[in-house]
């Protein structure tokens, strides 16, 4: 996922029909049934915005740790965070039980997403998908298979008409900030009526972080990361994978320790990030794997874990976020 910024002013001018417009036209036409010259008359709608190119080419990401950390492990995000569980405590928790997800996960990830809904985005989805899709060489394919994806979605996939939805400068939608193929595949109508709407109905916004999350094998009770501690001899290792690919006894004898009981036969990666005292190594698990699949970044991951990790500290109580965690 994208997260949300703010449209600040920037240049824009009305999409000239790029030659990749009727390529499409003609997939979507083809694949759904849908009139080539409204969807052409749509796309013609469409404008190329400066300012999305420009946000792309500085994500958040590019950040190091010690830098990034401290956007999302406010004092003011956490306290907020704790008092949305805390509000919607009985949907939280009915929602973690049916698909298996701690709680305090699915508010953090809309924590970091668009600080509890406050902030998805002000782009026109219409005009980031076809500025990215149509004059971002280096990511066209992806984005252009978003555009394809979100004009073919039943408009009960969608919170109103294309052209008048907002969200990220990368085309994101609603709390979660799903990119129309994650809409397609994962968003659910977990309210029942009807729809599926990502920008107003809190049980179809939970609910949809949650699936995502089962869909990509998230195990209930299984860790996340944990903190590791090097010794002097520790084997220098090559770069981290998000998949977990050794055993935690193999990492200790490589003279990486966990700082906490962990069972010695789970599976981890270990990931060293640049924090402000240092160096940090982790151990990574499964479930970390998993948020990556929402933002690949492992910072965005490292993040959503210790944003979940402090809301449930600050919900305390034996509550059933304590248990499935």
């Amino acid at each position: 996922m994208f997260l949300a910024l703010a449209c600040t002013p920037c240049f824009s001018v009305v999409a000239a029909t790029h030659p990749g417009q009727a390529a499409l036209v003609k997939e979507v036409a083809r694949d759904t049934g849908k009139s080539p010259q409204a969807l052409n008359a749509l796309l013609d709608q469409a404008k190329v915005q400066q300012g999305i190119l420009d946000a792309i080419s500085r994500p958040a990401e590019a950040k190091p740790w010690s830098a990034y950390r401290p956007i999302f492990l406010t004092d003011k995000r956490i306290d907020d965070g704790v008092a949305f569980y805390r509000e919607h405590r009985a949907l939280l928790e009915r929602i973690g039980r049916q698909y298996g997800v701690p709680p305090q996960y699915i508010v953090a990830i809309i924590g970091v997403e668009t600080f509890y809904g406050r902030v998805t985005g002000k782009y026109k989805v219409l005009d980031a998908l076809v500025t990215l899709g149509f004059h971002y060489p280096k990511r066209a394919t992806y984005f252009r298979q978003q555009l394809k994806t979100l004009l073919e979605l039943p408009d009960s996939h969608l919170g109103g008409p294309v052209d008048t939805l907002t969200g990220s400068y990368a085309g994101a939608q609603g709390w979660g900030q799903f990119m129309p193929d994650s809409i397609r595949d994962y968003a659910v109508d977990e309210d029942g009526d009807g729809r599926i709407d990502l920008a107003n109905s809190l049980p179809d916004i939970l609910a949809s972080v949650a699936n995502y999350f089962a869909k990509h094998g998230w195990v209930a009770g299984g860790p996340v990361a944990a903190r590791a501690q090097a010794d002097g001899a520790a084997k220098a290792l090559g770069d981290w994978t998000p998949k977990p690919q050794w055993p935690l006894e193999q990492l200790e004898a490589w003279g990486y320790a966990p700082v906490q009981r962990l069972d010695p036969g789970e599976s981890s990666s270990l990931l060293t990030l640049d924090g402000a005292n240092g160096p940090e190594h982790w151990f990574t698990f499964n479930n970390f794997y998993v948020i990556t699949r929402y933002n690949r970044s492992p910072m965005y991951a490292m993040a959503v874990d210790q944003l979940a990790q402090a809301i449930k500290d600050g919900v305390g109580g034996a509550d059933s976020a304590d248990r499935m965690q």
